[in-house]
């Protein structure tokens, strides 16, 4: 566990970039061997990988809070969450694993929600409990609070946009100690990591992994719960919103997933019919390959296909599927360029296969 979160922690290895080098290694400990040759190649010539005193810092202060690490692959890892892609690599979790393996429905909605929303979500919250289904939100003001606290009897998994030990808003702490107690804590960040405005979009992607479909309650038209939403279409989820007075800002959101395609919600029986009835759980998926070390090109060609790479991306985002379409030149050639580019901070890597230039 210590090589693995070593590799997890060590700089500019995201989620992609990690399952690369396992598979091109064998296993984290050969990965975290070649990382420093990997960064020369790539021009970083003082690149280290964390260091395993901080990993093993990062273990105890897991201990100490109660929480504990699960790894991509292993038996507690959640299976949903398994499918899309670039998983976590690890996450820490605090409270009751078994939660992990239950069928889930992320609720998601305004921090500032009318009266007429928290019901609406607690109403949901209770009735999707009742049905088998545990309830995932991200521990925020609002819908998300009424849905905690409405399913902490039936089931209630609350990811977080900092460590599994660090709490936000303050204000939600003692709700925060009751889930713990009796439902599930879940971030993929190191502990005592203080949230900050980037950390959102990642933990809204895990709310969404981890559920069979994501319902919104109420939203404003530019909102954290519509990026949930999307991120949900991405991975394959049911995107489902309670309808709201066209007058009212916090309805805008889910009005507008309404007229796009979204099933309309007016009670927890139209989440159950859409999901299918009765839940059941999800096969897991099995462990990262750890084939044998990926094909290279010899240096110059790679310096070639690097500089053909930069010319092609931009800072709107392109799926690597494209560009390799677009370079016509072998993936187990574009691989390794592409992974030393990232090392290097060159091009950066989002959700869903897609890259960036970094300008």
């Amino acid at each position: 566990m210590v090589a693995w979160l070593r590799l997890v922690r060590s700089r500019r290895v995201g989620a992609a970039t990690f399952f690369r080098l396992i598979a091109a290694h064998g296993s984290a400990e050969a990965a975290l061997e070649a990382l420093p040759g990997v960064a020369r190649a790539a021009g970083t010539a003082d690149y280290a990988p964390c260091s395993a005193e901080t990993a093993a810092r990062e273990l105890a202060a897991g201990r100490d809070a109660g929480a504990r690490p699960v790894a991509y692959g292993s038996a507690d890892y959640p299976a949903a969450l398994a499918e899309i892609p670039d998983p976590p690599p690890l996450l820490w979790l605090r409270g009751d694993p078994a939660l992990a393996k239950r069928p889930m429905v992320a609720l998601v909605g305004a921090r500032n929600a009318s009266s007429l929303g928290t019901r609406m979500a607690r109403r949901l919250a209770e009735g999707l409990g009742t049905a088998g289904f545990a309830c995932v939100s991200g521990l925020a003001r609002g819908v998300d609070t009424a849905a905690h606290s409405a399913s902490l009897d039936s089931g209630t998994v609350a990811v977080l946009a900092g460590g599994v030990d660090v709490i936000y808003p303050p204000e939600n702490a003692a709700l925060a100690d009751r889930i713990a107690a009796r439902g599930l804590l879940i971030s993929e960040q190191p502990m005592g990591l203080q949230p900050r405005a980037r950390h959102f979009p990642r933990r809204n992607r895990i709310i969404s992994g981890l559920s069979r479909a994501v319902v919104v309650v109420e939203a404003a038209a530019r909102s954290g719960s519509l990026i949930t939403a999307r991120e949900a279409l991405d991975q394959g989820r049911e995107v489902l919103a309670v309808p709201g007075h066209p007058f009212d800002a916090r309805a805008s959101g889910c009005n507008i997933l309404i007229r796009d395609g979204a099933i309309l919600v007016r009670g927890p029986e139209d989440v159950i019919e859409a999901l299918g009835g009765s839940p059941c759980p999800l096969p897991a998926r099995p462990a990262p390959a750890r084939g044998a070390a990926q094909v290279r090109a010899p240096a110059p060609a790679i310096a070639d296909l690097q500089a053909e790479i930069l010319s092609r991306l931009g800072p709107s985002p392109l799926a690597e599927d494209q560009l390799i379409r677009d370079l016509a030149a072998p993936a187990q050639a574009v691989t390794p360029a592409l992974m030393e580019l990232e090392l290097a901070g060159r091009i950066r890597r989002q959700a869903g296969g897609l890259l960036s230039l970094v300008c």
